[in-house]
């Protein structure tokens, strides 16, 4: 047996994450990217991988309503309940426009195929046209009576026309060279969600509420023919010649023999409420193609109007049909050759972009390469883990799916088991993707379930009634048409509150419960005899699992601590303290050496057993983490909470290793050129290769050695002008500690100075974090100075008093003259005084030689000259 690798770090990747919560959307021109409406942001979402390409925020009071995209897709358009009109640069992603023109809100908006017209229908019934380079108005039409719905340039570039369609039912054709309303559509009753041209230019296609599409005639304006089509009609788009899917819909066309003429017929496309896409002839007037079930997710509600599709687009290049779902899924179809219907609509991706809260999750099948999720739904949701779309959805329980488990039988079949708030427990084959057993007699949602771990032969379930069922999964077959009634082996009263958890033993003697009656019981199976209670929790308990190896349990509470228990006399083993708010999910991780935990408080943790410490904390997810999946090959995790996101995690220790070992040796080669280049006296070389290394005190050394030097102010300068603008954001960093300390300011002011020099205040200010920065350096410097100008103030007594003792060199020609005055004046006294008799002779002999001495005093010292 390998010894074990203690995993010290993990590496997060967001791979589930919100990206559309209802509203406004916008395709790009070749289909590799789509602009949701996410809240308040614009999420751009890679539609290959579901990835978040960018998100862009826009005000926290917009509500967006309506987005649009240019032809060449460069620019985004969106407007919100704010009004106001924003033009974004999808090169940088920033906003490069914006005004305001309707007195409501934007509900709707259409860039012409030149780019340079933009048209947005308001909720204020008006119909405004911009000039998207200068943000004027150039065309302002009213005449609606009621909120304009939707609008559409006139595909043709020669053809000047604009229709809007509204609320009141009637669908307005303007012409922009004659600014005026040249023709209102009156044959819809009820509004218009939906408008398209057909391919030649002269048909117009409108589809509303009132379950009819119209069909009219560009030339006289007139209705050509009304389809019934007998649901509420939320998209519609016109399938253009040349296609994959025209192809297949002539060749159905022509086997049928329903032409009435030789002219092309128009193909289109219709969703709605009844969440099933249809094809239409415009000639017979017929439905050539119907979907025979909805893929979209049913709703236990019985109201219509809760499900269905939103919205429907044909992808360039023939990549299928894009349909969109009241639930805010992306549901993408592409064409399929089918013996029976000539041709089939294939759903091959599924893009979920809102999920309220994920509530359990775990991995399946034996390659663990999708990932199962319970949601606030009444759906199991199934991911691809490569593309990370929804590859199908397990539809069953009439309430919220509250937990599940998964395994793989003896057989090799996936299996998977989930509990309701509906108080049932189903049991589904992933492969048939059919639910294969029901399970009923809980009289209270079913909050944990999990599946025998050795002979896979029965799951256990508990719920808010306080018992817990076992449930034999003898006699299940695959191939069953409707779902058999499971049978419970054992049934047992085993709490005094709901059951949160639980947990079977790796022989499968033994199942483990956690309830909120802060208790952890431990029973034998198969006839659910009491073992062991264990006791200490001070709240209730979230999670259980048993050791891969050893005979103890960890229990995971709302406590904020993770306790494990021995199993033999229950007792308390060790606490793990470290989270801040209730512990949700604690697993086992390396052989039952490691545990991970997570929390409300939006933790992620990391536990080694032995030294009862925290490895690794991460903070990925802004909500509670509710739920907790662990791969059992690779040993990578996936946490969901709150926030409706998905991480996964994969071990990050041995690259990590490979990576910090190869940083050092790094740093030991570019330490060797450093130090090289402070003995060549290379000091540009030696500055950039210290910022490089971060080595503070290694710069603060070379810029002392430089100012020491009298041609160290252009060095300086010269190595200052190779910095880029994160390099002198980091050297201010360096520059304000050293400005703290008096015996290093010096350095940093002649430093600031050569900045200053170089660098014009615009660059400075243009530097992301400069103020702060600027904040620090302003006091200090001001310190400085204050204690520089005391310092000149005392020199000047200094040089008053040397003044005054004739010590320091005059100033003037003036003061020169009168000390050769006084000189000479000097030397006479001196003369007449050797003239007395002698018996002064001793007395001028004292007084002179202090006069000598007083003048060797005078003659002794240098005078001292005073530089500027």
């Amino acid at each position: 047996m390998s010894s074990l690798q203690i995993k010290k770090n993990y590496r997060c990747v967001p791979s589930l994450q919100q990206f559309y919560s209802g509203g406004p959307f916008a395709v790009s021109s070749d289909g590799s990217f789509i602009a949701c409406a996410n809240g308040d942001a614009i999420k751009i979402l890679d539609s290959s991988n579901a990835s978040i390409k960018a998100s862009i925020e826009v005000d926290t009071d917009s509500g967006l309503t309506a987005l649009a995209l240019d032809p060449n897709d460069r620019f985004l358009f969106s407007a919100g309940h704010s009004r106001l009109i924003r033009v974004w640069d999808l090169s940088t992603f920033k906003c490069i426009r914006s005004w305001k023109g309707h007195d409501g809100p934007v509900m709707s908006m259409a860039c012409h195929a030149s780019g340079g017209l933009l048209a947005t229908a308001g909720a204020d019934r008006k119909v405004l046209v911009w000039d998207v380079d200068g943000g004027f108005c150039t065309h302002y039409f009213k005449g609606h009576k009621d909120v304009v719905t939707s609008i559409m340039f006139h595909p043709d570039t020669n053809k000047t026309l604009l229709f809007s369609g509204s609320a009141d039912a009637t669908v307005r054709v303007w012409d922009l060279l004659a600014k005026k309303c040249i023709a209102t559509l009156e044959r819809h009753f009820s509004a218009l969600t939906s408008m398209a041209v057909s391919e030649d230019g002269w048909t117009l296609l409108t589809a509303g509420r009132d379950k009819v599409v119209n069909l009219w005639d560009l030339h006289d304006y007139v209705c050509k023919m009304t389809i019934p089509t007998y649901e509420v009609l939320e998209g519609l788009c016109v399938v253009k010649s040349g296609t994959e899917l025209a192809s297949f819909l002539g060749s159905c066309n022509q086997q049928s023999g329903k032409r009435r003429d030789r002219s092309s017929p128009i193909y289109f496309v219709t969703v709605g409420e009844r969440g099933i896409v249809r094809i239409w002839d415009s000639e017979c007037g017929v439905s050539l193609y119907e979907q025979k079930s909805s893929d979209v997710a049913v709703s236990s509600d019985t109201d219509d109007s809760l499900r269905g599709f939103t919205a429907a687009v044909i992808l360039p290049l023939d990549q299928g049909l894009l349909c969109v779902t009241v639930d805010h899924h992306f549901l993408f179809y592409s064409l399929l050759g089918h013996p029976e219907e000539k041709f089939k609509l294939i759903l091959n991706k599924r893009l979920v972009g809102y999920n309220e809260e994920i509530l359990d999750m775990r991995f399946l099948g034996e390659e663990e390469k999708f990932l199962a999720v319970a949601t606030n739904l009444e759906q199991v949701q199934v991911y691809d883990m490569e593309s990370m779309s929804c590859s199908y959805v397990l539809a069953g329980h009439t309430e919220i799916v509250l937990c599940l488990d998964t395994c793989v039988s003896s057989s090799g079949r996936p299996l998977l088991a989930t509990g309701s708030k509906d108080n049932s427990v189903r049991l589904w084959n992933s492969e048939s993707r059919n639910c294969i057993g029901v399970g009923t007699g809980h009289m209270g949602g079913v909050g944990a379930v999990a599946f025998s771990k050795k002979w896979k032969n029965f799951f256990v379930s508990g719920s808010s009634d306080r018992t817990i069922k076992v449930w034999s999964l003898d006699g299940i077959s695959d191939d069953a048409d409707q779902p058999i009634n499971l049978k419970a082996k054992a049934v047992v009263a085993a709490h005094d509150k709901d059951i949160n958890s639980l947990a079977i033993a790796p022989n499968d003697s033994l199942v483990c419960s956690g309830s909120q009656d802060r208790t952890a019981c431990v029973w034998r199976l198969p006839d659910l005899v009491s073992v062991v209670v264990l006791k200490g929790h001070k709240r209730g308990i979230w999670s259980v699992e048993f050791s891969p190896v050893d005979q103890c349990v960890i229990t995971a509470s709302g406590d904020k601590t993770i306790k494990m228990w021995a199993i033999a006399d229950g007792s308390c083993l060790k606490t793990f303290e470290g989270h801040t708010s209730s512990v949700l999910r604690a697993s086992f991780l390396t052989r039952g050496s490691q545990f991970v935990s997570c929390g409300a408080d939006g933790l992620v943790k990391l536990w080694t057993v032995k030294t009862n410490e925290c490895t690794a904390t991460y903070d990925q997810h802004e909500d509670k983490v509710w739920a907790l999946a662990i791969g059992k090959k690779t040993e990578m995790f996936a946490t969901g909470g709150g926030d409706a996101v998905v991480n996964l995690w994969y071990d990050s220790t041995a690259s990590d290793k490979e990576e910090a070992f190869r940083k050092e040796e790094e740093g030991v080669l570019r330490g060797q050129e450093l130090e090289n280049a402070v003995l060549d006296a290379d000091y540009i070389k030696a500055i950039q290769i210290a910022f490089e290394l971060h080595r503070p005190n290694k710069l603060f050394e070379l810029f002392a050695e430089l100012c020491r030097k009298k041609e160290g102010s252009s060095q300086i300068e010269k190595a200052l002008h190779v910095l880029g603008k994160e390099e002198i954001h980091q050297l201010f960093q360096y520059v304000r500690e050293w400005n703290t300390k008096p015996k290093l300011c010096h350095v940093a002011q002649y430093v600031l100075f050569g900045v200053f020099n170089i660098l014009p205040p615009t660059e400075i200010l243009e530097i992301k974090g400069i103020g702060e920065l600027l904040e620090g350096l302003i006091p200090y410097s001001q310190r400085h100075l204050s204690r520089i100008d005391r310092l000149l103030r005392s020199t000047f007594l200094l040089d008053y008093t040397l003044h005054g003792m004739s010590v320091i060199e005059p100033d003037t020609n003036a003061t020169e003259m009168k000390d050769a005055d006084q000189e000479q004046e000097l030397t006479s006294e001196l003369l007449k005084e050797k003239a007395p008799s002698k018996k002064r002779k001793s007395n001028k002999s004292k007084d002179s030689s202090s006069k000598k001495v007083k003048g060797a005093a005078y003659t002794s010292v240098s005078p001292i000259s005073l530089e500027a």
